[in-house]
């Protein structure tokens, strides 16, 4: 069999990505991964219920990632193949969603609706002379995608060993076509390059065989003028060879097997995170990935609010809860590991620093290593301040049970909120902090339960003594400690957080 394989594209929110793909179009969810290259990125693979090449769509998740550019160098369209007489039923379930689409159109003769995912990649569903499996039912496979490409003439030579052949050429668009579905390459020469990000797919994959037939592949491609470096790995449920056409597109070869079955039995695909065999799996890593809900499932719904968070709910929540606050080019989920080990019951709540400094992530800007833009934190600090009144509404939340844990630039930042709202934040545990306002106010922080943590051998260590004076002249119930550790986190930051905030609950 040739043709596609799967394809593969960036999403920057997890469960609208899984609401449209599952609750929507109705496709399965066949496997659940951290990422082979990055374990720390959760990847996601639609497709039929038994995750068979050719049905298959995957997605990187980019939690609240920046989003890319559509442009030439990349593929820009998903097509799915429904049964033509139910083009009309598929119009009448979008607009009953309100999702916005256009058709029928006809794309070389076939009837085609366009709309978009929540992310704005465009999904096309193409009517053709295939089973039907009755309604509602999910596509049946991948029909077809789009690439856009500045050499298309190059492309598609590049492409037609494959098992493609010519289709055609419409409105500025060169169609092949291969014994199952198609691709298209539309002329972008002019346009603007593609920036990778959420919102835009990463590349298209090709069915091959076997290992053989990629170790061929391998010697035939390594040769050539016009293509760049060509790689292979082993994926688990398939192995891939990476390489890039004449015009810069990524294309990846996958062989059919393994398959999706090989670690899960066929009525449990997807039901549970698979981690790469080369990664460690631990409850580190498993914290750090976005959690989700299956369409019918229940979940919390995140709501909008002033600053980027994530959720993360144990399986026996206590009702207490952690609000998160990273340090210098951190982010949201970067705390959670630490806070869970504190206390593996509570719900945590991280948030990303708004401001960035060198395209890093920070709560405020610093003019120096210990000048800080007073305007900046004072405009932040009360934008917390607005998050913290909706949080505990939006997420079930009890305020007394709350405390905040911030490390370094997080934790000074923590500690210019209770300066600047006083009486908000009523437990810190403030991880190698500094004193940042300047003047710092005078404020009552009386029943404030506050513990620093200072590195002995920290060189931002000579500033804490002046935040740990302000506090406790602030009224606020003060455990100043100095653990053995630079700035770096340690285990005696562990453990003195958890013996803290114990004898606080207990």
């Amino acid at each position: 069999m040739t043709g596609l394989h799967h394809v593969t594209a960036i999403t920057r929110d997890v469960q609208a990505n899984v609401d449209f793909w599952m609750g929507f179009l109705g496709l399965s969810l066949v496997k659940q991964t951290a990422g082979f290259e990055d374990a720390q990125q959760l990847h996601l693979f639609y497709g039929d219920s038994a995750g068979a090449p050719g049905s298959l769509v995957s997605f990187l998740v980019w939690q609240d990632g920046a989003k890319g550019r559509v442009g030439h160098g990349q593929v820009t369209e998903i097509a799915l193949a429904i049964p033509r007489a139910r083009i009309g039923d598929w119009l009448t379930r979008a607009m009953q969603r309100g999702l916005r689409i256009e058709g029928p159109l006809r794309e070389f003769g076939a009837p085609v609706l366009r709309l978009k995912d929540p992310d704005g990649i465009i999904v096309k569903l193409v009517g053709q002379d295939i089973a039907d499996a009755g309604w509602p039912a999910p596509p049946a496979h991948l029909a077809g995608v789009t690439l856009w490409s500045e050499d298309a003439a190059a492309s598609a030579a590049f492409l037609m060993p494959f098992g493609y052949r010519s289709g055609g050429v419409e409105g500025g668009v060169t169609r092949l076509v291969s014994d199952r579905d198609v691709i298209d390459i539309r002329d972008a020469g002019g346009f603007v390059p593609g920036i990778p990000g959420s919102g835009v797919i990463d590349h298209v994959a090709l069915r091959v065989p076997d290992l053989p037939a990629i170790k061929a592949q391998r010697a035939r491609l390594a040769g050539g003028a016009d293509v760049g470096q060509v790689t292979v790995h082993d994926r688990k449920y398939f192995t891939s060879l990476y390489v890039r056409d004449p015009a810069q597109i990524l294309i990846e070869l996958a062989t059919d097997g393994p398959g999706m079955a090989v670690d899960e039995g066929p009525g449990d695909l997807g039901r549970s995170l698979k981690v790469p065999p080369h990664m460690t799996d631990d409850i580190q890593l498993r914290l750090r990935l976005p959690q989700f809900a299956r369409p019918g499932e229940e979940r919390t719904v995140m709501r909008d609010l002033p600053f980027v968070h994530r959720l993360h709910v144990p399986d026996d929540p206590d009702g207490s809860a952690i609000v998160l606050l990273h340090g210098t080019g951190g982010s949201e989920s970067d705390l959670m590991p630490l806070a869970h080990s504190i206390a593996p019951r509570t719900t945590l709540l991280g948030l990303r620093g708004r401001s960035t400094e060198e395209g890093v992530a920070r709560f405020f800007r610093r003019l120096s290593m210990t000048r800080f833009d007073q305007d900046d934190i004072r405009s932040e600090a009360h934008a917390f301040a607005a998050f913290w009144q909706g949080a505990p509404a939006a997420y079930d939340l009890d305020p007394a049970q709350l405390t905040v844990l911030g490390y370094s630039n997080g934790a000074n930042f923590a500690g210019a909120v209770m300066a600047l709202h006083p009486g908000l934040i009523a437990r810190a545990i403030l991880i190698r902090p500094m004193l940042v306002l300047d003047p710092a106010p005078q404020a009552d922080l009386t029943g404030v339960q506050v513990l620093t943590l200072q590195g002995a051998r920290d060189p931002y260590g000579a500033h804490a003594p002046a935040l740990n004076d302000w506090l406790s002249v602030s009224g606020a119930r003060l455990d100043a400690r100095t653990v053995p550790a630079g700035h770096e986190l340690s285990a005696d930051d562990l453990s003195a957080a958890t013996g803290w905030l114990a004898g606080l609950q207990a």
